[in-house]
């Protein structure tokens, strides 16, 4: 990411499709195809493993899975393991702006086990193959979905104590009574990333780099922790003993309580960071380009104790630090990771980035704070940097507007000088794209000019999350033009 380029922030689930929640099918190609005819460089997702908890990408099931939700049906019908009749009348949700979760996972898990029982032969030698290539993570992962679904989704911690332990002589009866359950859970995943894979080609194919998304932390309810428990800090009953968040600050007085657990990092030093150099090495054959999400945890966290209600009783830890990041290049090689570094920047976390050589990112929407000399205003951004619009966790451009002081839009409105006759949203992105900062970034709500109700996510709020989607017609020819005049005006 040492030239300039830009890319466009939005991920699979927004993508428009007849069933309800945005898939690796034709769609999917479709936006390919805007990226290009808009001269874009880079196409940034969330999380693409699977889901747990309120459907957050952050609160995924494994840190090697891909969410079965995006399996495209339509292609598995022209593969021969679906009749259009099998799900064309299904309610997968009407709401072509607004996910529908609950409607998606009943549904969609009742397709995906007609598809199996075909498919499960026809591609025999095809699934061996997969499991084999990846045993190191599947086995586990099959087996936790398959007892989880047998627990009726209950957290791993409420399973039956033996199970929950681990207890092998426990475990082997469960991998013997659940071998069909087992064998379908394996076969949702190699369906997924055969029809991953080609998207990927397809992507970059067209010269669209893809830019995932990478938490620093793994969810308490995941087979990371029900299988590597020895990596966390649990006590012997594995519950938490420490929990992650951050502390107060100017967006939230109590802090955020994540609930994560955290790392037993010196058990991962013992085993020279083996588990984090294969999560990295898994991301970088899905991904061109990670973002690494909270990256100053990297450097220092805060740890809150198991229990609390809030994030505000907790401390600073020193984290891994360069061991990590020199444990991973040994292994891998240079990986091309973007450090999100928002947040609380002390001068030892600017120093970790500096020396691991990540660009970090800058966000306009942290820049206009009248009277304030912001780090995030574009004359003081610089190259070796990512700068957003917005990201994610924002609001979209058009909310920030609605929402912030007059002060705060007066600077930005000088700054910037922004016009109602270009758009506030299209002056903000100009602000973007102008910068010095190699690479710019901008959510799909912002070009469309979308208001608070279309924002992806709200930070500390459980409920309503993840769920926007664009409209097909909305990916215009002439949306693509706007972009492509604006990026070839700024030399991207």
């Amino acid at each position: 990411m040492n030239k300039r380029g830009s890319g466009i922030l939005m991920h699979i689930t927004s993508l428009p499709s007849p069933y309800g929640i945005g898939t690796l099918g034709r769609a999917a190609y479709d936006f390919v195809d805007f990226l290009h005819a808009a001269r874009q460089s880079y196409w940034q997702i969330l999380p693409i493993g699977p889901t747990g908890f309120a459907e957050s990408p952050y609160q995924s099931l494994s840190s090697f899975g891909g969410n079965p939700y995006f399996i495209d049906l339509d292609i598995l019908s022209q593969e021969g393991l679906l009749s259009s009749e099998d799900y064309k009348y299904l309610d997968f949700g009407r709401d072509r702006e607004r996910v529908d979760y609950p409607r998606i996972f009943e549904n969609r898990y009742r397709v995906f086990k007609k598809a199996y029982l075909k498919g499960r032969t026809i591609y025999s030698e095809e699934i061996e193959k997969f499991k084999e290539e990846n045993s190191w993570w599947i086995e586990d992962y099959a087996l936790y979905m398959a007892l989880k679904f047998k627990n009726d989704l209950k957290p791993w911690d409420q399973w039956q104590e033996d199970i929950k332990l681990r207890r092998e002589p426990a475990i082997e009866k469960c991998r013997e009574a659940l071998k069909d359950e087992i064998e379908y859970w394996v076969f949702l995943q190699y369906i997924f990333f055969t029809q991953w894979k080609c998207l990927k080609s397809y992507a970059n194919s067209k010269g669209i780099q893809i830019i995932g998304d990478l938490p620093i932390y793994v969810a308490q309810d995941s087979v990371d922790t029900w299988s590597n428990s020895e990596l966390f800090l649990l006590d012997g009953n594995k519950n938490p003993i420490k929990v992650a968040g951050c502390p107060p600050d100017y967006f939230s007085k109590h802090g955020q309580l994540w609930g994560n657990p955290i790392y037993h990092w010196e058990e991962h030093e013992k085993q020279n960071f083996k588990w984090w150099i294969k999560r990295i090495k898994k991301n970088m054959e899905n991904f061109d380009i990670i973002r690494l999400d909270h990256f100053r945890g990297i450097e220092s966290y805060w740890e809150v104790p198991y229990g609390n209600e809030t994030a505000e009783e907790g401390q600073w830890m020193k984290g891994p630090g360069m061991k990590l990041i020199k444990a991973i290049e040994e292994s891998l090689g240079k990986v091309n990771i973007i450090a999100e570094d928002l947040g609380i920047l002390t001068p030892e976390v600017m120093k970790l980035k500096e020396e691991a050589g990540y660009p970090g990112m800058k966000v306009l929407q942290f820049a206009f704070q009248a009277g304030e000399e912001s780090i995030y205003l574009p004359h003081n951004i610089d190259r070796n940097s990512v700068v957003y619009t917005g990201t994610h966790d924002n609001n979209t451009i058009m909310g920030w507007f609605e929402d912030s002081s007059h002060r705060d839009i007066n600077f930005a409105i000088e700054y910037l000088k922004l016009n109602k006759v270009e758009g506030y949203n299209w002056g903000m992105i100009r602000g973007a794209w102008s910068s010095v900062s190699n690479t710019s970034i901008a959510p799909m709500q912002d070009f469309l000019g979308l208001g608070s109700h279309s924002r992806m996510n709200t930070p500390s709020t459980i409920g309503g999350n993840w769920c926007w989607r664009v409209k097909e017609e909305e990916l215009s020819t002439a949306l693509a033009e706007r972009i492509r005049k604006l990026t070839i005006l700024y030399g991207r």
